[in-house]
């Protein structure tokens, strides 16, 4: 399946603002099946410096300077990739999930996978492991139960428990909230099941990216009505990352982009910024995500 993207991003502050500095995640990744053939990145005004460069992760990243004095900022990357069919692994021929963490620190001096799940053991500033999280995560880890037969049921009950409602948090609302009052929206839930799985010592990773959406019954497609989306990827050492999806309760497949991953959204934000200046600014976010063979961008 072969998708072209096209994300944009609009800054408008209400003075003007005379510098600004900008990280961006919105180049996807190439991994074994999916291949990114080609991005184009255009910020407006015309910027100072734009230079790329991958990040300790392994992300394609993005930095942009705005010199001038400059009332709105737009941000467009439009891409091509292709997203290769996957059958994910049989649920009970998976390790044990209790010796997923032994066995990544038993054979991390010979794998360089085994010894890399381990830096997404620990705790961040916006994944703390709380005891709040294992207590809920518990009943979906009986001993010995394979780990994605185990993660799977852990991701059905969130989707089941939480309500995806976009009012109801921001990107500085605390877990421990969005546990408290069961709602929110992909991010929160990506890095709840994050922050439950790590509490049971399962290597998990925040992933961004996007999702290929229907339009409502009887209805057109909507250009720039998608949205960035992300998820989760946990580590099996028989299988090494699996990706799983709370807010849609399924493994991604070919209708998932990948652009980045990391320890949580902090790592992989798709724009972050500082600015010289004052006053407010509104943002506005348009994601389109269409199947080639439906609309050329």
């Amino acid at each position: 399946m072969i998708y072209n993207l096209l994300h944009t991003t609009t800054y408008d502050y209400t003075n003007s603002v005379s510098l600004s500095h900008h990280t961006m995640h919105l180049e996807p990744r190439t991994l074994p099946r999916q291949h990114c053939y080609s991005v184009e990145l255009k910020v407006e005004p015309i910027p100072a410096t734009l230079t790329r460069h991958v990040d300790y992760f392994g992300n394609r990243m993005t930095f942009a300077t705005v010199e001038g004095a400059h009332k709105s900022l737009i941000i467009t990357a439009r891409s091509r990739v292709e997203i290769l069919p996957y059958t994910p692994p049989m649920a009970d021929e998976t390790t044990p999930w209790d010796r997923v963490e032994p066995h990544c620190r038993e054979n991390s001096i010979f794998s360089e996978d085994c010894l890399g799940a381990l830096e997404f053991l620990y705790p961040t500033s916006l994944i703390k492991k709380l005891p709040v999280f294992r207590e809920y995560t518990m009943p979906s880890f009986p001993e010995d139960r394979p780990v994605l037969e185990a993660v799977m049921d852990l991701t059905c009950r969130i989707h089941k428990d939480f309500k995806f409602d976009p009012k109801a948090t921001t990107v500085a609302t605390p877990l421990e909230e969005v546990m408290k009052n069961r709602r929110g929206v992909c991010q929160d839930f990506a890095q709840l099941q994050i922050a439950c799985l790590r509490t049971m010592n399962i290597p998990a990773r925040y992933v961004s990216g996007y999702l290929e959406t229907d339009p409502p019954p009887g209805k057109p497609r909507l250009v720039g009505a998608d949205a960035s989306h992300a998820w989760v990827s946990f580590f099996s050492p028989d299988h090494g990352w699996i990706d799983v999806d709370p807010t849609n309760n399924l493994l991604p497949s070919s209708r998932h982009i990948t652009v980045a991953w990391g320890r949580d959204y902090n790592d992989v934000s798709p724009v972050r910024g500082v600015i010289l200046g004052s006053g407010d600014h509104s943002l506005k976010v348009s994601v389109d995500v269409a199947q080639e063979m439906e609309k050329n961008i």
